[in-house]
Parts: structure tokens; sequence; C-alpha cells
């Protein structure tokens, strides 16, 4: 079973609502024996980067020890935000540590926030995105952007007037910036894909 980590904030449910509808299994949870138990675990959200980090609280502890036993992880808008060391959303907040970066504004001169479906590159190196092809449309909405300093990871990006990481894999740990629970055939692919990859872990 999948257990999307309920931390209070919004996205939460329709995550879950995704994947019951692709017919996975998943369950909605903060509890760390249901953390260590599960096939892989989401981190959603939709809430400023501080805010997230401060709700997702006691658990952050139970998420790094899953991930550093190899079980997968997703994060999502600023669950994928939270994935990097810090953040500058009001103010200077840490993140998770489990990719070298730090997450800022996105750069003047831009439509902010970046909201509406944009054009995501999609290299054969990135699990995710499995039989998707080149490149699809996902949904996007947000003000914020990561800054990726990881040599240990895949970046894949979307044309925003700059090169906006738009996903990124290392090791175990997955992340997207858009919404796939938005994002429609395409972005329901992707949780299968995230589901398929928890699947055949669980039977190394």
């Amino acid at each position: 079973m999948i257990v999307v980590i309920d931390y209070n904030v919004g996205n939460v449910k329709s995550v879950c609502n995704a994947f019951r509808y692709i017919g996975c299994e998943v369950a909605l949870s903060r509890d760390a024996g249901a953390i260590r138990d599960a096939l892989g675990l989401v981190l959603p959200g939709v809430a400023a980067f501080g805010y997230a980090m401060n709700a997702l609280g006691d658990v952050a502890g139970p998420v790094r020890d899953a991930v550093s036993q190899g079980k997968p992880l997703l994060g999502i808008c600023v669950g994928f935000q939270m994935l990097f060391e810090k953040s500058s959303e009001y103010g200077s907040h840490e993140g998770l540590g489990l990719i070298g970066g730090e997450v800022g504004p996105i750069p003047p001169g831009r439509v902010i926030p970046h909201m509406g479906w944009n054009l995501v590159d999609l290299p054969g190196n990135i699990d995710l995105f499995a039989e998707l092809g080149d490149a699809k449309y996902f949904y996007f909405a947000h003000s914020y952007c990561a800054r990726v300093c990881d040599e240990d990871a895949q970046v894949t990006y979307a044309d925003y007037g700059f090169e906006l990481a738009a996903a990124v894999q290392k090791g175990s740990v997955y992340g997207v910036q858009f919404h796939p629970e938005k994002s429609g055939r395409n972005g329901l692919k992707v949780l299968r894909n995230f589901y398929d990859i928890c699947e055949r872990g669980e039977r190394c």
C-alpha cells in the first residue's frame, strides 16, 4: 500500500483520490508504523514551504529513515520543494535535505504564479516517465522553484523563460513540481508508474 503523508496541508486528499481512481491501494496517514510498512510514500502539498515543514513536524524523521532504507518517496508541488536543503520563501527554512539544492522565487519577468499547462521534457533516465514519450504537458501552480545542485540527481526541465526544474530523481527519491493529479491522463500515468516502482521494490 502507498501511504500519502497526512500533514494538514491542501492537496493530500485529491492525490489519494487520483491513486484510487487508477486502482492503486492508498492510505492517508502520518503514523510512523504506517510509514515504515508502506510500499512507498507520497509527500504532496499546497502551502508555503515553512508552514509545510512545520506541519510535517516529527514525521520528518520516519520519512528520512524510510528513504535511507530505499523506500520510494514521491514529492509533489511543495512536497517536491521540501526534498531539498532549504527555501527562502517568507524567510529561510530548512528542508528534508534529501537532494542537494535550494528553493527560491521564480525569476522576475515571468508571470507569477506560474499557473497552467507547460510542456515538460521527458528524458528516459527518470523512471516516473516510462512509456510517456519525449515530452508531455503537465499542470503547474507555484511561485517558487528548485535550483538543483546534486550531481547524483537526474533532472528534467520545462521552459518558462528559463530552465525550470520540473522533476527530479535521486535513487528512490522522486519529485515533481507539477500536479500529476490535475494533469489528466499523463499525470495519472506518472502516478501509476510510481506505484509500479514501489511494487517492483517490494518484490526485490
